[in-house]
């Protein structure tokens, strides 16, 4: 077993003399945010027309008719036994049995909210499903809680494989995680769509690198390039350089086409947030990230002094954050000032949910790439040393929720003082936002380097 599979089994055996306080402490984080519409009801807008799905009461937040929502989302459901069904949507494979309280996916025993019940001969699971634990694995479902609303981003699940709860080299057999059993020994192959290229759109996209591969890598990798902020959100408001106020979204997405275009010239796959002036919801840029499949995420922004501060218009330079406990008050700072765009967006069906299993699975996946992303803020600092005019300010940490989505290593780049004249004056000239996305190209395939021949030596 490996060290991740063996780490989620630990936490989650941990809560096994706790199973009423877990289901109840989950209960009750559902039904605090999916207060019943009227007619208690949810919509679904699947692959036709939108449509409105009544629920079955329950205890714990409804239960939605399984055979009529996986047709409606383009998913396919089958009979394996008597009372027990295979779910299988864009790549992923769930199992149910009747009156387990568990799905089977990639080898585990996910808890549920309550049982699996028939009623009028037609199989019924909790909403949570669908409001929960399916918007995990970035296929293009996801939730809109303040709606009551199940969404599929066709764009997405086209082109998704499901992310991997963890990854495991045993025997896919179900592993239980509570006193009642699980509902099926072990999950089906996954059932996979046609794979279509991804599609450059005038918000993101995705274009592939032709040409041989760098010398040194055995593969293709791919980078997720995130400009941030953007649209209504012009992130911060910079200075005034030649004339004309240069803002933040701007300069991310103007240095963001070019690491694109550097990054695709090493032979390096990219794929893009955004590529236009426009607001990808904070949220879903990790979501974006997990679907297509990204080996690093690489979100740019520029930083912005604190008012508070003596003489806050000389602070210039560069750092790079990876996502962990902010340590300063200074990290904490920054965190608070990047995260604050959602309150240009609505509601997510990406919010954090507040369940003992999301924290788990989320706090796994991140601590799994925690190493990986420090690595690689430390080879992005080193790299700009060569070209920034600032000064270096060093790698750090903070909790930035456009890192905690992105199961993946994962750093955002502060590439300079927008509040500084000096700073703001080389990220908005051709040249200075032609030196950042080099160093940061370099820094990306230099890495890489190193992380290519690292996981060869340990499969020898």
């Amino acid at each position: 077993m490996n060290r991740l599979s063996a780490t989620l089994l630990r936490r989650l055996r941990a809560l096994r003399p706790r199973p009423a306080l877990l289901i109840a402490g989950s209960a009750v984080a559902l039904l605090s945010a999916l207060t019943p519409p009227p007619g208690y009801a949810i919509r679904v807008k699947g692959v036709g027309a939108d449509t409105v799905l009544q629920l079955a009461p329950s205890d714990a937040g409804g239960l939605v008719q399984l055979d009529v929502i996986a047709r409606l989302l383009g998913g396919q459901l089958d009979s394996t036994d008597v009372g027990r069904w295979r779910l299988g949507l864009y790549g992923a494979t769930l199992e149910l049995a009747e009156g387990a309280p568990f799905a089977a996916y990639n080898g585990y025993a996910l808890p549920l909210l309550e049982p699996t019940r028939v009623i009028d001969g037609h199989p019924y699971v909790t909403l949570q499903l669908f409001s929960e634990i399916i918007p995990r694995f970035g296929i293009g479902v996801l939730w809109d809680r303040t709606r009551w609303e199940v969404r599929l981003f066709q764009s997405i699940a086209r082109r998704a494989e499901p992310m991997p709860l963890a990854p495991s080299t045993e025997p896919t057999t179900t592993r239980a995680v509570a006193t009642a059993p699980a509902p099926v020994a072990s999950p089906a192959t996954a059932m996979r769509p046609p794979a279509k290229p991804p599609v450059a759109a005038a918000s993101g996209g995705s274009r592939s690198a032709a040409g041989p591969l760098p010398n040194g890598l055995s593969r293709r990798y791919r980078v997720v390039v995130d400009p941030g902020h953007g649209g209504v959100d012009p992130g911060n408001p910079g200075t005034i350089v030649n004339g004309r106020r240069v803002r933040e979204a701007q300069l991310t997405l103007a240095i963001s086409l070019r690491l694109e275009k550097e990054l695709e010239r090493l032979g390096i796959d990219v794929y893009m947030t955004r590529r236009t002036d426009t607001l990808i919801a904070r949220d879903d840029r990790g979501t974006i990230a997990n679907a297509q499949k990204g080996d690093l995420f690489l979100s740019i922004h520029t930083n912005a002094a604190n008012p508070n501060w003596k003489n806050a218009t000389a602070a210039r330079g560069f750092e790079t954050y990876f996502l962990s406990t902010a340590r300063t008050e200074d990290e904490r700072r920054v965190a608070a000032m990047e995260n604050d765009v959602v309150r240009f967006e609505a509601p997510s069906a990406a919010a954090v949910k507040d369940d003992p299993l999301s924290f788990i699975l989320a706090d796994l996946a991140q601590n799994e790439h925690l190493r990986e992303s420090s690595d690689f803020a430390t080879t992005i600092q080193d790299k700009l040393a060569g070209s920034h005019p600032g000064p270096n300010r060093g790698v750090k940490q903070a909790g930035f929720a456009v890192l905690a989505r992105a199961y993946m290593p994962a750093v955002l780049v502060e590439i300079g003082f927008g509040t500084n004249k000096a700073d703001a004056t080389w990220m908005a000239s051709p040249a200075g936002q032609q030196a950042a996305a080099e160093s940061l190209a370099e820094a990306t395939l230099e890495y890489l380097k190193h992380y290519d021949r690292r996981t060869r030596a340990s499969q020898r």
